[in-house]
Parts: structure tokens; C-alpha cells; sequence
């Protein structure tokens, strides 16, 4: 009887956590203005377009902004054309092939073409462009495929702008000001693609820019690109989206937006309209239409400043709850970095890197700190590199080129080590923007999701 109890209260339990792992979407209201970015033609479809019909079904404003025309998906393009695609002509064609399937697709779900904006900037180059391209100093990202430095499309936002940080950053805040959305649809800090990545930092930094000038809008983040999920691949409409187990130890907060069945339905229409993408792995899109859509957002890290000379690590990392993620590789190496902790003290930022082992001199860990001042540009602030050795040599690189930072310390203890960051060198930031990732030789390994850490 005894036995047969505790098998009942650990079903249950596991019953009450599954249940919890994603909280209902909160409902749309009448004052919403909806806005879905998308990193490339069809992650609106794919991510969002639930949303984007419950909008228009409620006749609340929707708009939908495209940050590249995913013109480098160049094997997709290949099987779609059935033809190699290294012309430039022929490269930024197949980037107007995609408008013209997002045209189609949105307007299956009752938008208008002219609820679209395309920005047209560098697929796979836009996370480049963020961590390295800013000021009109700066000659500009050149796109590997189309072989341009700036905008090429004639339909596009800003004709001719410039692949440089702030031209993608003026683009976004003035349409952000302009439409002043109550929601915002974004693509996750997870994602393993970087133009995902690339978006929802950029957003980060739009709104802070933009501060109280504007209501502040909810973000909600929705995932495309992870090793192994969702399962199983192709169209399975009464088969429910879940967070994977990877993101249990996360401080992530999910949301459940449900379809109904023609929601569902309509949804695998508007993906159908993506053929050049589709041919290339027919059931992936199609994976993403099911009875829901998932978003969720990780809160800032908040850094105190110990003041008292005396940091609790335990504590720090049981509050920050950073998750690792694999990187799907054909080999299936284990991760290697096992934990990250951040901490502020006495003026230092001081960064804990736990690995699962430094005895291969292949191993290098990384980490990003790209500082944010209120009054001070973003173009202004410095972008940091940090390279970790096997032999606990940190190098550091500003925009790509190597720098010396004064007062930066390193210590290595067993399998952790301590970087100890002068943030006078990062100018006194009230946020930073911070992610680390792991790779053997250049194969990356796994990372973790950007992070806002406030500074308090």
C-alpha cells in the first residue's frame, strides 16, 4: 500500500511539473499592436503565425519585420533552383524569391504587404555585425554570397544603408517608435542560428535607447533553431509544441499560446508558401505547426555589488540559473563547459567558468561583454572578446582586434576558473550584454543564451 502510494505522489508530481513548464499566453486585448521580427523569411511563419492570425481575426494592428532576406541559404537554393547560385545577381534574386513567399504567405493570414517591412540586411552576418561593426569609421560587414556592404534591395527599409551597427539599430527604433507596439514577437537569445541571436539583441538595445520615450512593450521570444527539438520532424497538427530537457534548469518563463485546428491548418498554409526553403528539408518547417506556439523570455541578471569583500558563489549561481547548451554536432561531444557565474565587486566584474575538464589543449571557452550606459552611444561602448585557453591564458579583443586590459586578472582553481574584469574599461555600464560558448579547435561545442546582467 505504502509503495503504491509514493508511485502515485511521484506520477502526480511529475503530472503538476509538466503541467507547469509553460504558463498560458496572456490573452490579447483590444488596445494591442502586435510586432513579430524575423530574422529571415518564414521564422515569422514558423514562429509566430498563430499570433500574427489572432491579431488579424481581432483586427488588432500587426506588422511583421524581416531583419535579411535569407539570401545565404545557399543549399536550399541549390535544391530549389537545381542549379549552383554564386552570382551576385543570382544570390540576391533568391533574396527576393523570399520577400515575394513572405508576401504570399502573410497575406494567406489576412496581412497586407504593406504590414511588411524588409530590411535587407547580411544573412549570417547580422551577429558579425553586432559584436564588431559600429561607427562610420568602420568600413562596413561585407555579405559573403551577395559580396555587398550594403542594402541591396530597392524595396527594402533603408535602400543603400550601410551593413554597420547603427543602421540596423536606427532602422528598428524608428519603427518601433513609429508603430509603438504593445508586444513584441522576437527570436530567442538561444537560438543556434546567430541572426536569431542577432535580433533580439538588437532589440534589447533599440529599447533601451528608446527608454520611457515609449510604453514599455512585453517581449516574448520564440525558438526555432535547437539540437534535437521538437520531435518528431514533419506535420503532426495534435501533437503539442514543449520545452526541451535542457531548459529545466534555466530561469526561463514559458508561455503556451494555443491554436485551435483551422489555426493549425492555416499555419501549414502560409509555411507551404515557402517552397525554396521547403524543398530543401520538407518536414522541418512543418514540425512548428501544431496546437501551439511557445515563447518565453529569461529575466536580467541582477549583479549587486558586494561591498562587503565577500561573495557568495553557491548563491549566485542557485539565483542565476544559467543553462549550457549542446551544439548539435555530427560527432556528439559532450559539453564542455559546465557552468557559468557573474559577480560585481569593488568595480570588477568577476566572471566563474566552470569546465568539465581543461586537459585538452584544443579547448577554448568564450565569452561575450558588450556594455550598455544610459546617455552614453552604443556605437561608443566597447564590445569584448574574451578567449580562454587550456593554459589560463585569457586573451581579450575589442571589435576584433586584440586589446591589453589593465587590472584584469585571471585564477585558475581545478576545473574552475575566475576572471576578474575591470568594468572603468567597459565605461561603468548599467547593463551588459554577456553569452559563453566552448569549442574544440574551431568547432563550437555548446554556449549559453545571451544575458542581461543589471547592475545594481
Amino acid at each position: 500500500m505504502t509503495k503504491c502510494l509514493f508511485v502515485f505522489v511521484g506520477l502526480w508530481i511529475v503530472f503538476i511539473a509538466d503541467t507547469l513548464a509553460a504558463e498560458k499566453f496572456p490573452p490579447l486585448q483590444d488596445s494591442d499592436r502586435i510586432l513579430v521580427l524575423a530574422p529571415h523569411p518564414d521564422d515569422e511563419a514558423i514562429g509566430a503565425s498563430g499570433i500574427l492570425q489572432e491579431a488579424v481575426s481581432r483586427n488588432l494592428p500587426a506588422k511583421v519585420v524581416y531583419l535579411t532576406n535569407g539570401d545565404s541559404n545557399e543549399w536550399a537554393f541549390i535544391v530549389y533552383e537545381k542549379r549552383l547560385v554564386f552570382k551576385q545577381a543570382g544570390v540576391i534574386y533568391l533574396g527576393e524569391v523570399r520577400r515575394k513567399e513572405a508576401i504570399a504567405a502573410m497575406e494567406s493570414l489576412g496581412l497586407s504587404a504593406s504590414d511588411l517591412v524588409f530590411l535587407g540586411y547580411p544573412d549570417a552576418g547580422t551577429l558579425n555585425i553586432f559584436m564588431q561593426y559600429w561607427s562610420a569609421a568602420t568600413i562596413p560587414y561585407k555579405s559573403l554570397l551577395t559580396r555587398v556592404r550594403n542594402v541591396p534591395y530597392d524595396d527594402a527599409f533603408s535602400v543603400g544603408a550601410p551593413y554597420v551597427g547603427e543602421s540596423i539599430l536606427r532602422d528598428l527604433k524608428k519603427i518601433i517608435w513609429e508603430f509603438k507596439p504593445t508586444r513584441i514577437v522576437v527570436s530567442h537569445p538561444l537560438d543556434n542560428n546567430p541572426d536569431h541571436r542577432a535580433f533580439y539583441l538588437f532589440l534589447k538595445v533599440a529599447l533601451w535607447d528608446l527608454g520611457q520615450r515609449i510604453p514599455t512593450p512585453e517581449i516574448y521570444s520564440y525558438l526555432i533553431h535547437e539540437s534535437g527539438w521538437p520531435t518528431p520532424r514533419g506535420f503532426h497538427p495534435d501533437l503539442r509544441l514543449a520545452p526541451s530537457d535542457q531548459h529545466q534548469n534555466a530561469d526561463l518563463r514559458w508561455f503556451d499560446f494555443d491554436l485551435t485546428a483551422e489555426q493549425v491548418e492555416k499555419k501549414r498554409e502560409a509555411i507551404s508558401f515557402y517552397r525554396s526553403q521547403i524543398e530543401y528539408n520538407p518536414p522541418y518547417l512543418f514540425t512548428f505547426a501544431r496546437k501551439n506556439e511557445l515563447f518565453s523570455d529569461y529575466p536580467p541578471i541582477i549583479i549587486k555589488d558586494n561591498r562587503d569583500g565577500k561573495i557568495d558563489w553557491q548563491n549566485s549561481e542557485e539565483v542565476q540559473k544559467i543553462g549550457v547548451a549542446p551544439i548539435e554536432q555530427e560527432n556528439h561531444i559532450e559539453p564542455i563547459l559546465d557552468s557559468l557565474v557573474y559577480a560585481r565587486e569593488g568595480g570588477y566584474l568577476y566572471i566563474k567558468l566552470k569546465a568539465r575538464s581543461w586537459n585538452d589543449k584544443l579547448l577554448g571557452v568564450n565569452v561575450s561583454l558588450l556594455g550598455y550606459r544610459r546617455g552614453l552611444p552604443f556605437s561608443y561602448m566597447p564590445k569584448y572578446h574574451l578567449k580562454v585557453t587550456f593554459s589560463k591564458y585569457v586573451s581579450v579583443f575589442e571589435k576584433g582586434r586584440r586589446v591589453f586590459i589593465k587590472d584584469m586578472h585571471v585564477q585558475r582553481n581545478g576545473k574552475e576558473m575566475t576572471i576578474k574584469f575591470p568594468l572603468s574599461s567597459m565605461e561603468n555600464p548599467h547593463f551588459i550584454l554577456s553569452s559563453a560558448w566552448s569549442n574544440l579547435s574551431k568547432m563550437t561545442v555548446d554556449r549559453t543564451a545571451w544575458r542581461v546582467l543589471l547592475l545594481e
